[in-house]
């Protein structure tokens, strides 16, 4: 059941880490200073009350600070893409003042496989197709142009995707965050929940340095979203967290990566791209996990080494640093952004599967609309999005 909210338009606050408020409240708390989080807040923020409140003693620590840092319409399930595709204008012309930097700077993305992995081929070209994307196949000679230093017949087939590009993912960040403070938004980190109680006034959010209360409380705690409810005594929707690992590593003397686009295997076999005169690398692997703070496995990080090497025509000798991330899925994997269809004024924000740095503006903007029971935006319908495919109802509680 879906309650609406009474705007109040709070006063103004400053952000802080040490004083926490003591019964205090507001229109929105927003558990979770990530990109979901942030973004969400950022759309509020002109229209309602907000905090933001975030465990870590810095947001984006998780998920969205270990981002492989690419915007790429082509890239994950149909709602994913077409969601993208609802946040390109934004991220390609953003409000004024909301980065002093481009968010958005070229980048390819090269898809490549064998000869036995035709159905990749054809998989690729079809998924592109459904949201209006033409890939371009690339012939040999023309994939070795951007990437003189892959093995010659490593590949059979290239399709580019010639929209994607190279995302300022603290950029954006910092600039939901900054237009959210700019409306009288609070950020406050280092908050551990203790607990989360609905009543006839709505949430009580208890921290160990006092109190909150919100007329509605937003999921976005992503690993995290599904222990969240569970405190919140709403039942979990199946939000699991996978592993993915990356790694940055030199190249030899003359090996030219100023060309080279995001290049990824068939199937998601594993991905490289340039990364500020390195390489980046990745497995791209989706083992399913618990939350917490994952930390790169050796062997992961030999695989996917291993598996670039054999398309390279270099070594890889030095690693400057590796990382493992957290992508949180649900059963369909579309991301779940609605009210809890059994407890009042419980909006969920979660789920966005490692897609929600370029999916965050539509995806901010549609929570609001729900928040504040706006119509969507006319964009939506033309994309074939609707107004209520992301709820949680579509779920089986578990």
């Amino acid at each position: 059941m879906r309650s609406r909210m009474r705007l109040s338009r709070s006063a103004s606050w400053q952000e802080t880490n040490e004083e926490h408020g003591v019964n205090e409240r507001v229109d929105v708390c927003v558990l979770g200073g990530g990109i979901a989080g942030a973004s969400v807040a950022y759309a509020l923020a002109p229209h309602a009350s907000v905090v933001v409140l975030e465990r870590e003693a810095q947001v984006g620590y998780h998920s969205t600070g270990r981002s492989a840092a690419v915007y790429s319409p082509q890239y994950g399930s149909l709602a994913i893409r077409r969601l993208t595709a609802a946040s390109g204008p934004f991220l390609k012309a953003p409000p004024e003042g909301f980065a002093t930097t481009p968010l958005l700077t070229p980048r390819d993305f090269l898809t490549l496989g064998r000869s036995d992995e035709r159905e990749a081929y054809e998989a690729t070209r079809a998924e592109a197709a459904a949201t209006g994307q033409v890939l371009e196949a690339l012939t040999e000679t023309e994939v070795r142009r951007r990437i003189p230093f892959l093995k010659p017949g490593a590949a059979a087939w290239a399709l580019l995707d010639a929209t994607a590009m190279d995302m300022d993912v603290e950029a954006m960040l910092q600039g939901f965050l900054r237009g959210a403070r700019s409306h009288g938004a609070r950020v406050v980190t280092g908050v551990e929940i203790t607990a989360l109680e609905h009543g006839a006034e709505g949430w009580r959010i208890a921290t160990a340095t006092g109190e909150w209360c919100a007329r509605t409380l937003v999921n976005a705690a992503g690993a995290w979203a599904d222990d969240v409810a569970r405190l919140a005594g709403v039942a979990p929707i199946g939000v699991v967290p996978h592993r993915r690992t990356a790694f940055v590593c030199d190249v030899p003397a003359g090996v030219d990566l100023a060309q080279c686009p995001m290049t990824m295997w068939a199937d998601e076999q594993f991905y490289f791209k340039p990364e500020a005169g390195r390489l980046l690398g990745s497995l791209a692997e989706e083992n399913p996990t618990t939350p917490g703070d994952p930390q790169p496995e050796d062997l992961d990080v030999a695989i996917a080494v291993d598996r670039i090497e054999q398309v390279v025509d270099f070594e890889i000798r030095k690693l400057v640093r590796a990382w493992t991330g957290l992508r949180s899925f649900v059963a369909d994997r579309d991301p779940v952004s609605g009210f809890d269809a059994r407890v009042p004024g419980f909006y969920w924000h979660a789920a966005l599967g490692g897609y929600g740095i370029q999916t965050a503006p539509a995806l901010g903007a549609h929570a609001a609309n729900r928040i504040l029971d706006r119509p969507m935006d006319a964009r939506w319908q033309d994309l074939g999005l609707e107004p209520h495919a992301l709820d949680p109802a579509r779920l089986s509680p578990r």
